[in-house]
């Protein structure tokens, strides 16, 4: 039971820092006008969160 509550809020979290990631790579993009590393930023972000959520379903 607590394993799954954990995973849970490790999940929220890893969501919000998605966001603050992709929130920075918008910035990025907008004000330094830098497209491809505001979309390297928001891909490795994405396969990170993924990757590391699936790490913890396995663990």
């Amino acid at each position: 039971m607590s394993s799954i509550i954990s995973f849970v809020v490790f999940f929220i979290i890893t969501i919000y820092v998605l966001l603050k990631i992709i929130g920075y790579a918008i910035y990025e993009i907008k004000k330094f006008n830098n497209k491809v590393g505001g979309i390297v930023i928001i891909s490795f972000s994405i396969l990170v969160i993924i990757f590391v959520n699936i790490m913890m379903l396995i663990r």
